[in-house]
C-alpha cells in the first residue's frame, strides 16, 4: 500500500463511504472536483436542514401538491386504436395513411368476421363431406343471428356488405333485387348448392313460393318476368357477370337433402361429390366473373399430387363481410325503416357491434364456467362467436375458431384497463417487504413506519406523475396501465431504502437538528445521479418513433421525475418526523405508545492512555468500552456495567487483511471477548440478531471477492457471459405477432394461431395519388401493376382470370362494348344517326365514340368509324378517358365493386337512356381528374418478419420506379402499417443506445467529477445492455419496439446498481482493494434491497392474463434486474479494485507524528501531541462502545458500575447524566 492510513479512514464507526467533501478538503486537498462537490453537498445539507426544521409544513404542502396532480388522472385518455398506437409519427406511412383518410374517410370499405375450422387431430384431412357438413352448421348458425335495437330487427342480410347492387329503372324489380342481392361471403361452401343457405334474402312474387337463393334460377326468373316488363339491360348485366343459374346449378354436398334442386348435377345420381375435386381451383360466388374465391382464401394446409391436383387440406375458412358504420348509415339514411329513430352513424356502429356480440346473451351462461377467471370484457369477446362453435357436437372431430374486429377491440380495451387487484396486490406486497425489512428489535433503530410511508409516498408520486401526463395530453395505453405502475414502484423504492439506510448510520456526534442535512449531504448525490440518468434514459427511449412507446417513455420519465422530487423533498420530512418519534422514545408504527425498550444514550469520553507504552509498528492498540444494561434478578434493578477491555493484537501478515478485518468495535466483536463467567452468561447475543447484509458484505462477500484468484474468476466469468450474449444476439429475430398480445387461454389466440399457420394472407392495395395525368400515364400504370404483381409475396390470380384492377376491368369493358358496336354497325342496327335498334352495349359505345371533349363542339359523329375506344396498344384515348370512366362506373357496378377502385373524387352518376329523343343523353359528363385510386392485391406466405420486410422493400422499390415515370403511388395495408417499422428499428435502437451511453457518461462525469469512474460505469452498462439483448435471443423474445424501449431504458435502470458503488469507491481513502471493500460494505444492503424491491414490483406482472406482459416485460425486466445486481456488486467492484481511479483525498501527515494527549482526553476532545518516542511511525487508536439492552427499566432503577472496575464508575455516572442531551458532539461514537 501507498502508506499509512488516517484515523478517520479506519474508524470502526465510520458508517458511510461518502464523507462530506468539505471535510476532505480541510484534510489537505484543494482539487477543483472536491470544491464543486462540496458546493453541491452544501446545498443538499442546507436543503436537508431546512426540511427538518419545517418537516410538518413540507409534508403537508408536498402531499397537497402531489395529490392535486394525481387528480389529473380523471382526464386521462386511453388509446386503443392500433393505427394511432403503432404507426410511426411523421413517417411516410403516417403521411400515406393521412392521405388515404383525407380522401376516403376514417373507415375501411368493410369489416371481416371469420370462421376457421380445423380437425382436432392435427394433420387430419378436412376435405370430406362430413367436415364440410359441420362447417355448414357453424356458418349457417352464425348467419342467422339477429339483434333487436331501436325497435327494429337487424339480421345479416341488412348489415352485410353487398358488392355492386345495380340500379334498375323498374321499381318493383329494384326492390326485389335489393332484397335478394347476396351478401359477400367467401366460403368453401360456395362450390356447392349449400352455399345458398347462408344467403338470407328472400322476395315474393304473386303465384310463386318465396324466392330464395336456394331455389332461385336467375335465367328462369327472367324468362318468366320477360312478358311483363323490360329487363334486357338487367339480363345483359347478369350475362356479363356470368351469373348463370347461380347456386341451383351446383352439386349438392348432401344429395339426399330434400331441398336439393333438380338442376343440381348430382340430384338424380344421389352420389356425394368429390370434395377435393370441386374445391380445386377455388369457388365462385353468384358471379363467376367477379366473385372468384381462390383456394388460398378458403383452404389451409393444402397437399397436392405431382400434377398439381388438390388431394387434402387441414383447414377451412369462411369470411363474412359486414358494412362499415358509415356505409350502414348511408344505406338506411332516409329509408322508411329508420325515419322514426333519428338514424345516425353512431347508431349504425352500435348495431354492428351488437350483432357481433349477440352470442353473449344466448351462450354466456353455458360458457361462463369455461371462461372463469377472465375479465368481463374478455369474456364478451371470447363468447362473441361461441354460438357458431356451439353448432358442432361436443364429440365432433372438428373444431371451430371464430374472430371479428370487435373481438380484437375488446381485447385491446381489456389490455389497456388498469387491474386494480394486481396494482393493490403489488403495492401491498411492497408495503409488507419495506416494513419487515426496516423493522428492528431495538425500537429506537426501527423504521417500519418509515418504510410504509415511503412506499405510500412512491405510490402517490406515481399517481401524480401519471396525472401530470394526463394534464399534458399524453394518451395512456396498455404499456402505461399494465407495466408502468409496477416498474415505477420498483425504481422509486430503491432511493427510499438508500436514504433510510443512510439516515440510521449518521456519523458520530451529529447534532439532532443536522441529521437530515447530513443524510442528504451523503446520499443526495447518488439519488440525483440515478434519477437524472433514469429520466435521460426514458427521454432517449422516446426517440423510438412508435406513438405507444414514445408515450410510455415520456410518461416513465415524468413519473421518475416525480419520484425524485418526492424522495428529495417529502421523504426527508417523513424521516425527520420519525426522528422525533425516536427521540421521544415512541414505538415504531404504533407511535402513540411509549417504547418499553427506549434507548439510553451514554456519552463515554476518551480515556487517558497514561504512561502505557504503545509498541507502534508491531501491534494495534484496541481500547473497547462496553456498556451493558441488565436487570438484576435479586433486586429487580437495572444495572449498567462499563468494563474496559484493552489488549494488544499482533499485526497480521497481510496488509489488506489488517485493514479489512481488524476489530472494529461492533457489538458482534465485543460480545465475543473473554469476560467473567457471570458476565459472559448474561451478555450473550443470539447469532441471528447480529447478522445483516452489511455484516455479510464485510466479513464474507468482500474478502472472498477481492482475492486475486476470485478477481480472475470474475473476469473470466463475465467475459464468457459477454461472449455467450454476443452469440445470443445473433439469434434475436425481429417481429411481434398478434398471438403474442392475445391471452393464450382464449379462443382468439386459438383462432390467430390457426390463421397464422394456415391462412397467412393480407389484403393490400397499391394506391395511386393525384398530381399526375392518369389519362396520359396509362402505360406507366400498367407497368406499375406488372412490377407489383411480380413480387414474390403477391398471390397471382388464376391464369384464366384477368387481373383484378379497375384499369383492366375498365379497358376490358370498353373493348366489350366496342365489339358490340362493331357488330351492330356491321349489321346495320346502328347507323350514323340512330342507335335505338342496337344492343345496350352498342348504344353505349355509340355515345362514347362521338364525344370530343370540347365544350363548344362536344359531339362529332364522324368519329364513329375513325376512332376506337381502345387503341391497338391497349390504351384508352386520353380525350375519352374521363368520360368513359363516368359511363363505366354507372353501367358496370359489379365490375366496379370487384375492382375495389375507391375513386376520389367519385365520377358523376349518369344513366343511359336509349329512348331519349331530346339528345341530352348524348352528352356525357367527364369525371374529375383522379386524386385517389387503388389496385388490390393479396400477399401470402408471410410468416416471419423477414418475409414482411422483403415484401415491403419490393413494394417500395416498385413505387420508386413508377415515380421516375411520373406516377405517384404507395402501398397500403396492415403489413405496411405495422411492419415497416422494422426497416429501421435496429438502426434506431443502436442510435438511441449510443446517444444514451454518451449522455450517461456526461452526467456521471459531471456529478462524480471523475471521467475515469464514468468510463467504467458506462463500460459496465454497455455490457449489461449487450447481455440483456443476448438473453432475449436465448429466451426466444423477438425484437420489436417494446423490447427496444426496455433495452434503452436498461441503461438508466442499470445506473441504480452501479453508481452507488462507484461513488462509495471514489470518496473513500486507502488502497483500491480497501476502497472497494468499504464501498461494498456500505452499499451492498441498499443496492440489494433496491433490487429485491424492483423484483417485487415486477412480480405482479407475472400474474397477468396476457402472455405478452409476462414475456416482454416481466421476463426482460427481471433479467435486467438480476444482471444489474451481478454487475453492480460483483463486476464493478472488481474493475474498481484493478482499474479504479486514485483516491481524491490522501491524508498528509507532518514529519513529527502526534498522539492523543492526556489533557485532551480529560477535556473531552481529541488533540494531537508530539511524541518523541514515535519518530517514524504512527499509532492507530480505536475506541469503541457497545450498549446492549435487555429488560425494560424498572421503577427505582439506578446505574451501578462493576465492583472490580471502580475507576470507570465516575465516567459512567457522568455519561449517564448527559445521556438525555443528544446534541453532545464528541469524538466517540453513539450507541449502536
Amino acid at each position: 500500500m501507498a502508506g499509512p492510513q488516517s484515523l478517520r479512514e479506519l474508524s470502526p464507526d465510520c458508517t458511510s463511504p461518502t464523507p462530506p467533501a468539505a471535510s476532505q478538503i480541510l484534510a489537505g486537498s484543494l482539487k477543483a472536483p472536491l470544491w464543486l462537490r462540496a458546493y453541491f453537498q452544501g446545498l443538499l445539507f442546507s436543503l436537508g436542514c431546512g426540511i427538518q426544521r419545517h418537516c410538518g409544513k413540507v409534508l403537508f404542502l408536498g402531499l397537497l401538491a402531489f395529490g392535486a396532480l394525481a387528480l389529473g388522472l380523471r382526464v386521462a385518455i386511453i388509446e386503443t386504436d392500433l393505427e394511432q398506437l403503432w404507426v410511426e409519427v411523421g413517417s411516410r406511412v403516417s403521411q400515406e395513411l393521412h392521405y388515404t383518410k383525407e380522401k376516403l374517410g376514417e373507415e375501411a370499405a368493410y369489416t371481416s368476421q371469420m370462421l376457421i375450422q380445423t380437425a382436432r387431430q392435427e394433420g387430419k384431412n378436412v376435405l370430406t363431406a362430413e367436415a364440410l357438413g359441420l362447417h355448414l352448421q357453424a356458418a349457417f348458425t352464425a348467419s342467422k343471428v339477429q339483434v333487436s335495437l331501436y325497435g327494429k330487427s337487424w339480421d345479416l342480410n341488412k348489415i352485410c356488405y353487398k358488392s355492386g347492387v345495380p340500379l334498375i329503372e323498374n321499381g318493383m324489380i329494384e326492390r326485389m333485387i335489393e332484397k335478394l342481392f347476396p351478401c359477400v361471403i367467401l366460403t368453401p361452401l360456395d362450390c356447392f348448392w349449400e352455399g345458398a343457405k347462408l344467403q338470407g334474402g328472400s322476395a315474393y312474387l304473386p303465384g310463386r313460393p318465396d324466392i330464395q337463393w336456394t331455389n332461385l334460377d336467375p335465367e328462369q326468373l327472367l324468362e318468366e318476368l320477360g312478358p311483363f316488363t323490360s329487363l334486357e339491360g338487367f339480363r345483359e348485366l347478369l350475362d356479363k357477370a356470368q351469373v348463370g343459374q347461380a347456386y341451383v346449378g351446383r352439386p349438392c354436398l348432401d344429395p339426399d337433402d330434400l331441398q336439393c334442386p333438380p338442376t343440381a348435377p348430382n340430384h338424380h345420381s344421389r352420389q356425394a361429390p368429390n370434395v377435393a375435386q370441386e374445391l380445386s381451383g377455388g369457388c365462385y360466388g353468384f358471379s363467376h366473373k367477379f366473385m372468384h374465391w381462390q383456394e388460398e382464401l378458403l383452404l389451409g394446409g393444402m397437399v397436392r399430387d405431382p400434377r398439381g391436383q388438390l388431394l387434402r387440406a387441414e383447414a377451412l375458412q369462411s369470411t363474412f363481410l359486414l358494412m362499415s358504420p358509415r356505409q350502414l348509415y348511408e344505406h338506411f339514411r332516409g329509408d322508411y325503416q329508420t325515419h322514426d329513430i333519428g338514424w345516425s352513424e353512431e347508431q349504425a356502429g352500435i348495431v354492428l357491434q351488437a350483432w357481433q356480440r349477440r352470442f353473449v346473451e344466448v351462450s354466456v351462461a353455458r360458457h361462463r364456467e369455461g371462461a372463469r377467471g377472465l375479465p368481463s370484457s374478455v369474456l364478451r369477446a371470447t363468447l362473441s362467436l361461441q354460438l357458431a362453435q356451439e353448432a358442432l357436437p361436443e364429440n365432433s372431430s372438428q373444431q371451430i375458431h371464430a374472430f371479428s374486429p370487435t373481438t380484437l377491440e375488446d381485447i385491446l380495451h381489456t389490455f389497456s384497463e388498469v387491474s386494480a387487484a394486481r396494482v393493490a396486490g403489488g403495492y401491498l406486497l411492497m408495503l409488507a417487504y419495506a416494513c419487515v425489512t426496516m423493522l428492528r428489535w431495538d425500537c429506537a433503530q426501527s423504521q417500519g413506519a418509515v418504510g410504509l410511508a415511503g412506499v405510500l409516498l412512491v405510490a402517490l408520486a406515481v399517481a401524480s406523475g401519471l396525472g401530470l401526463c394526463a394534464l399534458l395530453g399524453i394518451a395512456f395505453n396498455a404499456a402505461t396501465t399494465q407495466v408502468l405502475p409496477f416498474l415505477a414502484l420498483g425504481i422509486g423504492v430503491d432511493d427510499i431504502f438508500l436514504l433510510a439506510h443512510s439516515f440510521t448510520k449518521a456519523p458520530p456526534g451529529t447534532p439532532l437538528w443536522e441529521r437530515m442535512g447530513e443524510c442528504l449531504q451523503r446520499t443526495g448525490t447518488s439519488v440525483a445521479l440515478t434519477s437524472i440518468n433514469n429520466m435521460v434514459a426514458f427521454f432517449m427511449a422516446a426517440l423510438v418513433p412508435i406513438p405507444a412507446l414514445r408515450a410510455f417513455s415520456l410518461q416513465a420519465a415524468v413519473v421518475v421525475g416525480c419520484n425524485f422530487a418526492a424522495v428529495m423533498l417529502i421523504f426527508p420530512a417523513i424521516l425527520s418526523l420519525d426522528l422525533c418519534r425516536r427521540h421521544r422514545r415512541r414505538l415504531d408504527v404504533l407511535c402513540c405508545f411509549s417504547s418499553p425498550c427506549s434507548a439510553r444514550v451514554i456519552q463515554i469520553l476518551p480515556q487517558e492512555l497514561g504512561d502505557r507504552t504503545v509498541p507502534v509498528g508491531i501491534a494495534h492498540l484496541t481500547t473497547t468500552v462496553q456498556a451493558f444494561t441488565h436487570c438484576e434478578a435479586s433486586s429487580q434493578h437495572v444495572v449498567t456495567v462499563l468494563p474496559p477491555q484493552a489488549h494488544l493484537v499482533p499485526p497480521p501478515s497481510d496488509p489488506l487483511a489488517s485493514e479489512l478485518f481488524s476489530p472494529r468495535g461492533s457489538t458482534r466483536d465485543l460480545l465475543d471477548q473473554e469476560e467473567g463467567s457471570r458476565q459472559k452468561a448474561a451478555f450473550k447475543s443470539l447469532p441471528c440478531a447480529c447478522w445483516n447484509l452489511a455484516h455479510f458484505a464485510r466479513y464474507w462477500f468482500a474478502p472472498l471477492l477481492l482475492q486475486s484468484h476470485a478477481k480472475a474468476m470474475v473476469l473470466v466469468f463475465f467475459g464468457a457471459l459477454l461472449a455467450l450474449s454476443l452469440y445470443g444476439a445473433t439469434l434475436v429475430q425481429d417481429g411481434l405477432a398478434l398471438t403474442d398480445v392475445v391471452p393464450r387461454s382464449t379462443k382468439e389466440h386459438a383462432f390467430l394461431s390457426a390463421q397464422l399457420r394456415y391462412f397467412s394472407l393480407y389484403e393490400v392495395a397499391l394506391v395511386t395519388q393525384g398530381g399526375f395525368d392518369y389519362a396520359h400515364s396509362q402505360r406507366a400504370l400498367f407497368d406499375l401493376h406488372q412490377r407489383f404483381s411480380s413480387l414474390k409475396a403477391v398471390l397471382p390470380p388464376p391464369a384464366t382470370q384477368a387481373p383484378r384492377t379497375w384499369l383492366h376491368y375498365y379497358r376490358n369493358w370498353l373493348q366489350g362494348i366496342q365489339t358490340a358496336f362493331d357488330q351492330d354497325w356491321a349489321s346495320g342496327r346502328i347507323t350514323r344517326h340512330s342507335y335505338r335498334n342496337g344492343s345496350e352495349d352498342g348504344a353505349l359505345a355509340y355515345k362514347l365514340l362521338i364525344q370530343t371533349g370540347n365544350a363548344q363542339e362536344p359531339l362529332d359523329f364522324s368519329q364513329l368509324t375513325t376512332r376506337k375506344l381502345v387503341d391497338k396498344e391497349g390504351l384508352i384515348p386520353p380525350e375519352l378517358f374521363y368520360m368513359g370512366l363516368t359511363v363505366w362506373v354507372s353501367s358496370d357496378p359489379l365490375g366496379l365493386a370487384a375492382s375495389q377502385a375507391n375513386f376520389y373524387p367519385p365520377p358523376p352518376e349518369w344513366l343511359h337512356d336509349r329512348f331519349d329523343t331530346t339528345g341530352e343523353n348524348l352528352r356525357i359528363p367527364a369525371a374529375q381528374p383522379l386524386e385517389f385510386a387503388q389496385f388490390p392485391f393479396l400477399l401470402h406466405g408471410l410468416q416471419e418478419t423477414a418475409d414482411f420486410v422483403e415484401a415491403i422493400e419490393g413494394a417500395r422499390a416498385a413505387c420508386a420506379e413508377a415515380g421516375q415515370a411520373g406516377v405517384r403511388a404507395y402501398p397500403s395495408g396492415s403489413p405496411f402499417l405495422f411492419w415497416e417499422q422494422y426497416l429501421g428499428l435496429r438502426r434506431c435502437f443502436l442510435l438511441a443506445v449510443c446517444i444514451l451511453l454518451v449522455c450517461t457518461f456526461l452526467v456521471c462525469a459531471l456529478l462524480l467529477l471523475s471521467p475515469w469512474t464514468a468510463v467504467l460505469i458506462v463500460l459496465v452498462l454497455a455490457m449489461m445492455t449487450v447481455e440483456l439483448f443476448g438473453v432475449m435471443g436465448f429466451l426466444g423474445i423477438k425484437l420489436s419496439a417494446i423490447p427496444v424501449v426496455i433495452l434503452v431504458a436498461s441503461v438508466g435502470i442499470g445506473v441504480e446498481f452501479t453508481v452507488h458503488v462507484a461513488l462509495g469507491f471514489l470518496t473513500t481513502q486507502g488502497s483500491r482493494n480497501l476502497r472497494a471493500a468499504y464501498a461494498l460494505e456500505h452499499t451492498f444492503a441498499p443496492v440489494t434491497d433496491g433490487a429485491v424491491s424492483t423484483l417485487l414490483g415486477l412480480l405482479m406482472l407475472a400474474g397477468s392474463n396476457f402472455d405478452f406482459i409476462v414475456r416482454y416485460f416481466f421476463m426482460v425486466l427481471t433479467v435486467l434486474t438480476l444482471l444489474g445486481l451481478l454487475h453492480g456488486l460483483v463486476l464493478l467492484p472488481v474493475l474498481l479494485s484493478i482499474l479504479g481511479p486514485p483516491p481524491e483525498v490522501v491524508q498528509m501527515y507532518k514529519e513529527s507524528p502526534r498522539v492523543l494527549s492526556p489533557t485532551a482526553a480529560q477535556e473531552g476532545r481529541l488533540r494531537w501531541g508530539v511524541s518523541a518516542s514515535l519518530p517514524q511511525s504512527y499509532a492507530r487508536v480505536t475506541t469503541s462502545m457497545t450498549v446492549t439492552f435487555h429488560p425494560p427499566p424498572l421503577p427505582g432503577a439506578y446505574i451501578h458500575s462493576a465492583s472490580d472496575e471502580s475507576a470507570w464508575s465516575s465516567v459512567a455516572t457522568a455519561a449517564a447524566d448527559t445521556s438525555g442531551n443528544p446534541s453532545l458532539r464528541g469524538p466517540s461514537p453513539t450507541a449502536e
